[in-house]
């Protein structure tokens, strides 16, 4: 199943409310994403003014949707920090102390310090890879190959600064609250009609005010409309 959330923010960088949507299984995402990008533009024209960031993990074609609705982009902080647990056995594959004293020091940079991304990219490819164990060895590309194509969406310190969101925890428990919670019970098995049905009530009663709103529709249309709505 696919889960996106559009969260709206304070000044201060507390969340004021949160949108879900949430669709079944489906070959290209297309009826997903189109219900995606109509909730983001209906909040645009709610908020013209606001500043829009893409907050997502690495698959490009979260990027690919996300590049024109929003004004800027970020990688989900934590991906980009679990790829330097890889760094850290690099340095020092032998000494689980000294990886963890560099883990604690290296996230802080990467959070708080400009540039800082470009910086460990140039630090991981100076590394020398003889001494390392294929497995090691393994990590470690994975992770300069991840900086590279990611760098440029790790403005952590930026974003820090301007109170945005730099973690995708909000979408990632939804994940769990609005698809596991309801669809992965003890020997559930669902239909795709059935599943597009059950998520769509689920993304309604967990977003702020949309029940009443989807009840004053039926009041007002009949079930006709509700039909339409799934």
């Amino acid at each position: 199943a696919m889960v996106g959330t559009i969260s709206l923010y304070d000044g201060q960088g507390e969340r004021q409310h949160t949108t879900y949507i949430a669709a079944a299984p489906e070959r290209g995402r297309d009826t997903f994403l189109f219900r995606m990008q109509r909730e983001v533009e209906q909040v645009k024209r709610l908020y013209p003014q606001a500043h829009y960031q893409g907050l997502g993990d690495g698959a490009a074609e979260n990027w690919k949707f996300l590049e024109p609705l929003t004004h800027s982009q970020v990688l989900d902080f934590y991906h980009a920090a679990g790829y330097l647990g890889k760094v850290a056995k690099a340095l020092h594959p032998r000494r689980v102390e000294y990886q963890q004293a560099w883990m604690d020091t290296h996230c802080h940079i990467l959070k708080h310090e400009v540039g800082a991304a470009t910086r460990l990219l140039t630090e991981m490819e100076a590394i020398e890879p003889k001494r390392l164990s294929q497995s090691v060895f393994s990590g470690l590309t994975d992770a300069i190959t991840y900086f590279r194509n990611h760098h440029h969406q790790m403005h952590y310190a930026e974003a820090v600064a301007r109170h945005l969101p730099i973690g995708s925890g909000v979408t990632e428990a939804a994940c769990k609250v609005i698809v596991k919670a309801r669809l992965c019970g003890a020997g559930m098995k669902w239909k795709e009609r059935g599943a597009e049905i059950a998520l769509s009530l689920r993304s309604l009663t967990y977003t702020q005010g949309r029940w009443q709103q989807f009840w004053s529709k039926i009041n007002r249309y009949g079930f006709t409309l509700a039909e339409s709505l799934h």
